[in-house]
């Protein structure tokens, strides 16, 4: 008789005990595995920031504008190596709930320091000639269909068109990739003119402002003497990397990382509680059983090993269950929110940290009972029979 068939026929002695034992590890797994991908997701555009790219705003807010006259003034600023500026456009396509990422910039700047969008130099110089054109990300283009020269409207929740209604008309003109694979290009830019003539407000401000240093020791000097100019005067400013911005954007929302931490940890000490006390029970019910294994003959290590892997089973079979529905809630969710974390993928990483975790969960839950039937007396079990 194989230990593995022992250690199925313990398992499976109560499949209700066994199921609800094993959905308990499948729900704290799915919230592991949704959760953190979600966070990833949202880190991903933290971590692909460049080093030497600052991000100019509003001391009171970045949805609060700046004057146009700022970007020639930091522009002259030493140090600075490259400046562009950024409106947040609104957009939606065809309908409200097909929110789109599509802001109105100055071309040539812009392709300079977000140097990592790479557009083919046809495409590039169609665009720029073209007032009315639009560069789209290959994962947008792909989203909906578009091709070059194809004619999109474009409908702004924000601005609204000189000739009435909220729908600007595009061209598309170029449709650029990116350098890391991971990089956003479910996103859209315009020219900033062609913004500043039709829009019936906003034309002549800009949302913020993003430049680069010449070298990244320099960012910190950079941003004292930006916002030290602007100081006391009606539009303050707030400068800091990249990094630091799009951390800030995220944070709006909460503090992420401890929100996650919160949960997951919750999940993870229920389920430790719930399993760690299903499994002493289920061993003190056989104390007799292991009792007869050791006086056929069975080791006190053989016992130890059949116990702990029936606890490893149990984690790995509820944690891989919830891993694998995880993946599949996530793949239905980039379907809408696919557009705003074009990162939303359980990667490989995650998948081995999982794991990890439910080797980790069949330990703890496993270990005083493997312990117990190990030092588990014959004579005193037979007699407590």
């Amino acid at each position: 008789m194989s230990d593995l068939y022992l250690i199925y026929k313990n398992l499976t002695r109560k499949p209700l005990r066994l199921f609800l034992t094993c959905f308990a590890i499948f729900i704290a797994f799915l919230i592991f595995g949704v959760v953190t991908t979600f966070k990833s997701a949202l880190d991903s555009g933290i971590e692909m920031s460049a080093d030497n790219r600052l991000v100019v705003f509003n001391r009171i807010n970045f949805t609060v504008s700046l004057p146009e006259s700022y970007f020639q003034k930091v522009a002259a600023v030493e140090g600075v190596r490259d400046v562009t500026h950024l409106n947040w456009f609104g957009g939606y396509y065809q309908e409200p709930a097909q929110q789109l990422s599509i802001m109105a910039v100055e071309p040539e700047s812009y392709l300079r320091i977000y140097s990592e969008q790479l557009v083919p130099e046809e495409q590039r110089e169609a665009w720029i000639r073209n007032r009315q054109g639009i560069l789209v990300g290959e994962k947008l283009a792909d989203m909906f269909g578009w091709k070059l020269g194809d004619r999109v409207p474009i409908s702004s929740n924000i601005f609204s068109h000189k000739e009435g209604g909220q729908t600007w008309d595009f061209v598309v003109e170029g449709i650029f990739s990116a350098s890391d694979e991971q990089a956003e290009t479910r996103m859209a830019v315009f020219h900033y003119k062609y913004f500043q003539e039709t829009t019936t407000f906003g034309g002549d401000n800009l949302g913020w402002l993003a430049l680069t240093t010449e070298d990244p020791s320099l960012n910190e000097q950079v941003a004292k003497t930006i916002d030290e100019m602007f100081a006391n005067s009606p539009y303050e400013t707030d400068t800091s990397t990249e990094k630091a911005f799009n951390k800030a954007f995220i944070e709006q929302l909460g503090n992420i990382g401890l929100i996650i931490f919160g949960v997951v940890f919750m999940a993870f000490f229920t389920i430790l509680v719930v399993v760690g006390n299903t499994m002493a029970l289920a061993i003190r019910e056989r104390t007799g059983e292991i009792a007869v294994l050791k006086t056929l003959g069975f080791s006190r290590q053989r016992v130890f090993g059949m116990v702990l892997s029936e606890s490893l089973l149990v984690s790995l079979l509820g944690g891989a269950a919830g891993l694998a529905v995880a993946y599949f809630v996530l793949e239905a969710v980039k379907a809408t929110l696919g557009q705003f974390l074009p990162n939303l993928v359980m990667d490989r990483g995650l998948v081995l940290q999982a794991i990890g975790y439910m080797l980790l969960l069949g330990l703890l839950t496993g270990l005083v009972p493997a312990v117990n039937a190990l030092r588990l007396n014959i004579v005193t079990a037979f007699n407590r029979g």
